[in-house]
C-alpha cells in the first residue's frame, strides 16, 4: 500500500499486509490473509474510498495464495487460517483457501456478522467470506501467555491472544519458534514500529487513523501499553510485529525458523 498522504510524512509512504505462514506436522497454518485474489479481480468490493486512501497496489503476485505457491507449497495444504481480526485488509484472502478452518475470536465474528455500529459497516466485507468458511470460534479463557490471556488456536504452538480495542474481538497470534521463543503477530494493536518502544512514537496521521477506527479507546491504549511492557521485558523471547509496518516486515524477510 502506498498512501498518498505518505508524501506529507503524516503516514509512512509504504504500508504492508503482513501474513505469517507456519509449517506444522499436519499441514500449513496461515496467520491473516491480507488482500485476496477476489479483491484484485474486483476492487469495487473493497470500496473506492479504501483503495484510494491507502493507495492499495492490487497485484496478484502479492496475494497470500500466490506467495504460498511461490514458496513451493500447495495452497491446498493450508488447513488452518488464524485471523487477528476480520477487517477487509486482513480477511480478503479467506476465499483463496476455501477448505481451511478459520480460527477467530467469537466476539470478532459476531461483530463482523452484525455490523451494528457505523464503524463496522465499512470495515467488514461479507463477500470475502461468501464461500461459508469452516469457522472455529474461540472465546476468552485458557492458559496465560507472558501475562496475557491466551486460547489455543492450532495445537499448543499457535495461540490467540485477545487484544480488543481496534475491533471488538481483535487478537494477536503467538507462534512458537522451533529454535525457541515466539513470534507475536500483533495485528492492528499498533501500526508503527516505534509504538512498541519507550517513549512511544507514531506519525500523526497513523495516530489519528487508529483513533478514528477504534471500537474501544481505553482497551486499545491499555493493550498497546501491555505490548510495550512485553517488548521491554521479553524481547529476547518474543519477537513482536504489527500487521502494517513495512520496516518490521523487512527485518523478518527470509526468516524461515
Amino acid at each position: 500500500m502506498r498512501p498518498p498522504a505518505g508524501r506529507t510524512r503524516l503516514v509512512p509512504d509504504r504500508l504492508v499486509a503482513h501474513c505469517l505462514l507456519v509449517e506444522g506436522a499436519s499441514g500449513l497454518t496461515l496467520v491473516d490473509t491480507g488482500i485476496g485474489t477476489g479483491d484484485v479481480a474486483d476492487p469495487r468490493r473493497l470500496g473506492a474510498p479504501f483503495v484510494a486512501a491507502v493507495g492499495a497496489v492490487l497485484d496478484l503476485e502479492e496475494t497470500a495464495v500466490r506467495q504460498v505457491r511461490a514458496l513451493g507449497h500447495d495452497p491446498a495444504d493450508v488447513h488452518d487460517v488464524v485471523v487477528t481480526h476480520l477487517d477487509l485488509d486482513h480477511a480478503g484472502g479467506l476465499g483463496d483457501f476455501p477448505k481451511a478452518r478459520v480460527h477467530v475470536h467469537a466476539d470478532e465474528l459476531a461483530a463482523a456478522r452484525s455490523r451494528r455500529h457505523p464503524r463496522e459497516k465499512g470495515r467488514y466485507i461479507a463477500a470475502q467470506w461468501a464461500h461459508d468458511p469452516r469457522w472455529v470460534e474461540h472465546a476468552a479463557g485458557g492458559d496465560e501467555w507472558f501475562g496475557f490471556g491466551a486460547v489455543r488456536a492450532v495445537g499448543e504452538d499457535v495461540l490467540l491472544v485477545p487484544l480488543p480495542g481496534h475491533t471488538r474481538g481483535h487478537s494477536a497470534v503467538a507462534v512458537r519458534r522451533p529454535s525457541g521463543g515466539w513470534f507475536l503477530h500483533a495485528g492492528d494493536a499498533y501500526f508503527f514500529h516505534a509504538e512498541k518502544e519507550r517513549p512511544a512514537r507514531c506519525p500523526s496521521g497513523l495516530r489519528a487513523f487508529q483513533a478514528m477506527v477504534q471500537m474501544d479507546r481505553r482497551a486499545r491504549l491499555a493493550n498497546a501499553e501491555r505490548l510495550r511492557e512485553l517488548h521491554a521485558r521479553h524481547r529476547a523471547d518474543v519477537t513482536v510485529f504489527s500487521a502494517h509496518d513495512a520496516r518490521e516486515l523487512e527485518s523478518l524477510a527470509g526468516v524461515t525458523d
